[in-house]
C-alpha cells in the first residue's frame, strides 16, 4: 500500500485554514455551554421563589439583555427534560391562554443536594483552570 492510498483522518486538534480562530472560539463557547448548561439551569431553579417554564429561565439568563447569553433557549428544553427524568427537577404542564401548555419546572431535594456538589466541583475546577490560564491573578493552589 502506497501513502496515496490511506485514508488520513484529520485530526481534530489541528485547525485547517478555513477553521481559524473565530470557528474554534465559537467550537469551545458550544462545548463549554453544553457542560454547563444543567449547573447554570439548577441555579436559575434553585433561586426562583416559584415554578419557571423555559422562556421565563431562558430570559433570567439574558438578564437585562447587557450581556449576550452562551445559552440557546432551544438548547435548554432537552436539558431540562433529562433532569426531570433524572429526578432533580419536578414539572407540571399548565394551559395557555395566549400559546400552547406551558411545562413549568421545579428543583427538587434532590436537585438541591446534586446542585451543591456540582457548585463544589466548579468552584474547584474554576479555580484550577485560573491558576493555569491566569497565573498571576488567580489564588494559589493548596493541598
Amino acid at each position: 500500500m502506497t501513502t496515496s492510498d490511506r485514508t488520513v483522518t484529520p485530526d481534530p486538534l489541528d485547525p485547517t485554514p478555513a477553521d481559524g480562530p473565530d470557528a474554534q472560539a465559537r467550537k469551545f463557547q458550544r462545548e463549554l455551554s453544553a457542560g454547563l448548561t444543567s449547573l447554570v439551569l439548577l441555579s436559575v431553579l434553585a433561586d426562583a421563589t416559584g415554578d419557571l417554564y423555559g422562556y421565563e429561565i431562558a430570559r433570567r439568563l439574558t438578564g437585562d439583555g447587557e450581556r449576550a447569553s452562551p445559552f440557546k433557549q432551544g438548547a435548554l428544553y432537552p436539558v431540562l427534560r433529562n433532569m426531570s427524568a433524572a429526578g432533580l427537577l419536578s414539572s407540571r404542564v399548565v394551559p395557555s391562554y395566549s400559546g400552547p401548555p406551558r411545562r413549568y419546572y421545579r428543583i427538587t431535594a434532590l436537585g438541591h443536594d446534586v446542585l451543591r456538589s456540582w457548585r463544589a466541583t466548579w468552584q474547584e475546577t474554576r479555580t484550577f483552570v485560573d491558576s493555569i490560564v491566569q497565573p498571576s491573578t488567580a489564588p494559589e493552589i493548596t493541598s
